[in-house]
């Protein structure tokens, strides 16, 4: 098989890393890639989000099944085009991908489909926004409609920090993506990551991750896209994750099939475990990163017939064999640190020297996945974006993929890089 798969983060990385040791493939090609993935196979310079680009390399690969990593590409229609092409892929139509394109969207679904979720308003109006913070409690949700790169969403603690951040991002703080603004409710409780892998019928669950979103140690400081992760995250345990499946993934996929807006590809389904019981925060399209790199870390068989069968349908008969395939019950504990460059989420510093990642890819258990990276000229690789890289590893337990993980920051030589130091301390704290 030759794969072609959209993407240069983190997630794609060791997306292309797990597919290239499946025995079913015989290539993998990358676009636009990362110095990282240019070591698997041919990456191609190009915008994933350029339709005409897109089918043109695909036209020239011939690929037997295109994966498609981020939610730009999806929000731009790039599935359908290829779809109408007759190319197997993996990613929902530009539709149903509004689940996590317009947060507006995915509130009014899941209204509609009885989903437990937060009580929401949504506006393009600053005047009714400001009106309907009035009447709301601290802490307040705020979150842009549209994508932000992970950086959309504030949790004011006072009615003047919701007023000036609704604001700011109704003038365009985000540009289109915030002209409309989603107010919900704060929920309390513990965020956890739940990834199905679907055809639109049959579903297959990942282990659950946590991510931790705040820049800072003690989950302190702005949102980002995500600082590290961890998986299994013993937050959802097996009667948890059944009420996830039974009020949020069943009628959420059946809904959206009988709206005519199939979901076919992979969900994230971001949840708050609250005391009445799990309630989305929100949904993403496609696999969440830096959760992706532990979950294909922490897998031991091939994902990749998996992937293939939810792009093409049949997962309903074909569930416990893929399951079986991609060895679900053996899964290992794993853990990822992501480095991000001073500034972070904020403007970054680039283009700084990046050393040691050879020698922290040589340690036990350890992987360096490349998630905003370049090469200069002499051979040396640069900082090229917020977050950096994702030091991930796997162990025979949850401490000793972080001690692995955090051994493997420490073989990295990057002055101008951060990161958190606490990665999976809740879990740590209650084992």
């Amino acid at each position: 098989m030759k794969i072609l798969l959209l993407g240069s983060g983190g997630r794609e990385h060791s997306l292309a890393w797990k597919i290239a040791q499946s025995p079913l493939v015989d290539e993998v090609f990358c676009a636009p890639g990362n110095p990282g993935m240019d070591k698997i196979g041919p990456c191609f310079d190009l915008d994933p989000t350029d339709l005409k680009a897109v089918q043109e390399l695909a036209l020239q690969i011939v690929p037997d099944l295109i994966i498609i990593g981020p939610e730009g590409p999806l929000a731009a229609g790039v599935s359908d085009a290829l779809r109408a092409r007759g190319f197997d892929v993996l990613g929902p139509s530009q539709t149903a991908a509004q689940l996590e394109s317009s947060k507006g969207f995915a509130k009014d679904l899941m209204k509609k489909y009885g989903v437990p979720t937060a009580a929401y308003g949504r506006f393009t109006d600053l005047t009714d926004a400001l009106e309907y913070l009035e009447q709301m409690s601290a802490p307040y949700v705020i979150k842009a409609d549209g994508l932000a790169a992970g950086k959309g969403v504030v949790i004011a603690q006072t009615l003047e920090e919701a007023e000036n951040t609704v604001e700011e991002f109704m003038t365009g703080k985000f540009g289109e993506a915030s002209t409309e603004v989603v107010i919900e409710e704060f929920m309390d409780g513990e965020e956890a990551s739940v990834f199905v892998m679907t055809d639109g019928e049959g579903a297959i669950y990942l282990p659950v991750a946590q991510d931790h979103k705040r820049v800072g140690d003690g989950d302190t400081g702005p949102n980002t896209g995500g600082m590290g992760a961890y998986a299994p995250a013993p937050i959802v345990d097996a009667r948890t994750l059944e009420l996830v499946q039974t009020l949020i993934v069943e009628p959420l996929l059946s809904g959206m099939a009988e709206d005519d807006m199939p979901y076919q590809g992979v969900l994230y389904v971001g949840i708050m475990v609250t005391p009445s019981g799990p309630k989305v925060v929100e949904f993403n399209a496609r696999f969440g990163d830096p959760e992706c790199q532990v979950l294909m870390a922490g897998l031991p068989g091939d994902i990749v017939p998996a992937l293939l069968v939810c792009a093409t349908g049949g997962l309903v008969s074909s569930h416990a064999a893929l399951c079986d395939m991609m060895g679900l019950t053996e899964f290992k504990p794993s853990a990822v640190v992501v480095m991000a460059a001073k500034g972070y989420p904020g403007k970054a510093e680039k283009g700084s020297v990046i050393a040691g990642v050879d020698k922290a890819d040589g340690i036990d258990g350890v992987t360096v996945f490349h998630a905003g990276t370049d090469m200069n000229e002499k051979g040396e690789l640069l900082a090229s974006g917020g977050r950096v890289l994702g030091v991930t590893a796997t162990g025979n337990d949850l401490k000793q993929a972080v001690d692995r993980a955090y051994q493997g920051v420490g073989a990295i030589e990057w002055p101008e890089g951060f990161y958190r130091k606490d990665i999976a301390h809740r879990a740590l704290k209650k084992a």
